[in-house]
């Protein structure tokens, strides 16, 4: 399956329904207790396209679109109104938002990341889709207008020279989810549409 660096329209995507979900899996003891154990080490996102049509032309690019992604075989980036940023969705990202690494004197590659939670409860989402020119990079603080490149396929940021030892390394950013179609199939009811019914279009995380 090949990864097609391609926005699902935006205009498309700004009414979406959907959000991340993970696998728990659930087993209740004689006691009345629970034993609950953790299935994926990360969550993946799960959307509903349908939610964002308004008209009928929305059904034609939606429908070109599908077909140039050949319906789940390529994956492309979609744009989650409510979790696209380094900060809040309201927010701008700053230099400071999110903690990349700390500089060893020899490593040049770091990887983009969001942290969600605080504490021991922490949990760590790797960024592979950044936006072009979005990126925002930081050392102890001071904001970098040179120095280092952007992989705007990978999410990692390359230092033409390695931080020194102990720098705290941060950045700010927006960024896509990469997703596929998780149908092969498009059902669209146009009396339906019509009447405000909303074609089902689910979308998945995909991992790239």
């Amino acid at each position: 399956m090949a990864f097609h660096e391609v926005d699902f329209p935006l205009a498309l995507s700004r009414r979406v329904s959907g959000g991340p979900e993970r696998r728990t899996e659930i087993v209740a003891l004689i006691s009345g207790h629970e034993e609950r154990n953790q299935l994926w080490a990360d969550s993946r996102r799960r959307y509903d396209a349908g939610t964002g049509l308004r008209a009928l032309d929305d059904i034609h690019t939606l429908v070109a679109f599908f077909e140039a992604r050949r319906g789940r075989f390529h994956g492309f980036r979609f744009r989650d109104p409510a979790d696209h940023k380094s900060c809040a969705p309201t927010g701008a990202p700053a230099a400071t938002d999110q903690s990349i690494g700390t500089g060893d004197g020899a490593t040049v590659s770091f990887q983009l990341a969001k942290t969600y939670g605080a504490g021991t409860s922490d949990w760590v989402r790797k960024i592979t889709k950044p936006v072009s020119g979005s990126v925002l990079i930081a050392l102890d603080g001071i904001p970098q207008s040179s120095g280092f490149s952007v992989d705007d396929a990978t999410g990692v940021v390359t230092f033409d020279s390695a931080p020194g030892v102990g720098v705290a390394v941060t950045a700010g950013f927006k960024f896509d989810v990469p997703v596929r179609f998780d149908t092969d199939r498009l059902d669209v009811d146009l009396d339906a549409f019509a009447a405000g019914s909303a074609p089902h279009v689910p979308l998945v995380e995909i991992r790239v």
